[in-house]
């Protein structure tokens, strides 16, 4: 079995691994230290939580062992795609440089750009970044990358999620062509092989498992659920993480619960505290000081439930994670593997539960089909009411009600029969008989020109209209000649 020892490292880092209690590699380290040393390109593709930083971290301290940085001219460079992630590989940099003269500077947001300057202008050897904060420094004028050695991606395909692609590719394209790229990712996704094709120069490939799997020492589940009604459901599934967090009693000694929105992650970290449940939400909106309290917090066992959304997901080395729930199934397939990830590190078990309602039933598929592995489905916790655990009670037939007839109206211009013409003949009869002229309108009979009446109003269809009556002018009924005459 391959040891540290065996892997011609700087013996003042084997000293600082030995002090970690670590004396055997993961397969990740094994296989991507030796030919990082030699100088080549290295592609590792190793799910969350095998090693993968130390993988890089150790052969990058020991090729960094001569030599000294000028002012803002690192000499390595390491992207990560969270503040959490690169706060971590910091952490991992001290903890094995700490008997080495390398110096390094942490480059994220939320923290101040005049501190960071300072420490730049001094020159370092290490120089840990996410994407953003590094190009914000570049476009002040604050760093030059041309003397930059080892480039370090980690954690490519969250990179990609994150819209940081071309961000990535900006910064290769600052760096010089004979760098070395150490290069790591938990998938490899098609624009991922693309960038490694394009920015990696024969590169040793080490695939240390199958992409996309996951760590056969987490117990997984599933429960479908759906609520009462769409406005009681959010309650009510909370109300079922509260009785599966129950369900797992002691067993369950502290946990990271995941939702897909921000805006999730404070109610349900509100309403564990609420229900006697000691949590604390973490999300990109919380300022660095804050979240960087949260997870301290949660590492010293000071803190039962971590709710986070996925900018906790990568990187997070909190080896004794026990639970995972999913309040939510993720968006997108490949976050599934990476938040369960955060238990069962290190050789430990886990257990991994999700919760699923019926809108999130397209993402469970495509998180089985990521996986190649149906989730096996949990049942609600006995006791727990929803309308999911209630059987349906038989309905009632409704009586039958007498059949209302109706009477059929003709049809407009529809032919009458005889027989309805004679039936309906009394109705008509009443009918007109009941009309009555309208007040101040005289007969049709009296309405005469002389009269002012209205004889010729063409809408009294069907009415014969009166001449002109007894005021005839005289002329009128003269015969044409007897005009003349006249």
């Amino acid at each position: 079995m391959t040891k540290f020892t065996d892997l011609s490292l700087d013996p003042k880092v084997l000293k600082a691994v030995a002090e970690t209690g670590y004396d055997t590699p993961t397969p990740i380290q094994a296989g991507a230290i030796a030919p990082a040393l030699e100088g080549r390109d290295v592609l590792g593709i190793a799910q969350t939580g095998t090693g993968k930083t130390a993988a890089f971290t150790l052969p990058m301290i020991t090729l960094l062992g001569r030599g000294r940085a000028r002012a803002r001219m690192p000499r390595s460079l390491v992207l990560a795609p969270t503040r959490e992630l690169a706060a971590q590989v910091a952490e991992n940099f001290d903890a094995y440089a700490k008997y080495t003269k390398l110096t390094k500077a942490l480059l994220i947001g939320g923290t101040s750009f005049k501190d960071q300057d300072k420490i730049i202008d001094k020159g370092v050897d290490v120089l840990i970044a996410t994407p953003g904060r590094l190009l914000d420094h570049l476009e002040r004028g604050k760093l030059i990358l041309t003397d930059v050695k080892i480039m370090v991606v980690d954690e490519a395909d969250r990179m990609l999620d994150m819209g940081f692609i071309p961000d990535i590719e900006e910064i290769f394209k600052r760096t010089p062509f004979t760098r070395q790229t150490l290069f790591f990712s938990a998938t490899m996704a098609p624009e991922i092989e693309r960038i490694t094709n394009t920015f990696l120069s024969n590169p040793a490939k080490i695939e240390v498992a199958r992409a996309a799997t996951t760590n056969v020492n987490i117990k997984q589940g599933v429960v479908a659920f759906k609520g009462s009604d769409k406005r009681k459901e959010p309650s009510e599934k909370r109300a079922l993480l509260r009785a599966l967090i129950d369900a797992e009693g002691e067993d369950c000694s502290n946990a990271i619960i995941f939702c897909n929105r921000k805006s999730d992650v404070d109610i349900v970290a509100k309403s564990l505290n609420k229900y006697g449940y000691q949590a604390a939400p973490i999300h990109g909106d919380l300022d660095q000081s804050h979240r960087t309290r949260t997870l301290e917090s949660f590492r010293d066992d000071k803190l039962r439930f971590l709710v986070a959304s996925d900018v906790a997901a990568r990187g997070l080395d909190i080896p004794a994670v026990t639970h995972v729930f999913n309040f939510d199934v993720p968006s997108h397939a490949e976050d599934y593997v990476h938040r369960i990830g955060r238990t069962g590190r290190a050789g430990r078990s886990g257990t991994a539960i999700m919760i699923c309602v019926p809108r999130d039933e397209k993402n469970l598929e495509d998180v089985e089909r990521l996986v190649k592995q149906t989730i096996p489905r949990l049942e609600v916790p006995e006791g727990m009411t929803t309308a999911r655990a209630k059987k349906p009670e038989p309905k009632a037939e409704p009586e039958e009600k007498p059949r209302r007839t109706r009477t059929r109206t003709p049809r407009r211009n529809e032919p009458k029969t005889e027989a309805a013409i004679e039936e309906a003949a009394p109705a008509v009869e009443e009918a007109k008989a009941a009309e009555k002229p309208a007040r101040n309108e005289k007969p049709r009979e009296e309405r005469t020109r002389g009269g002012r009446g209205r004889g010729n109003d063409r809408r009294d269809n069907g009415h014969q209209i009166v001449g002109m009556g007894e005021d005839t002018p005289a002329f009128i009924a003269m015969s044409f000649a007897e005009r003349v005459k006249g």
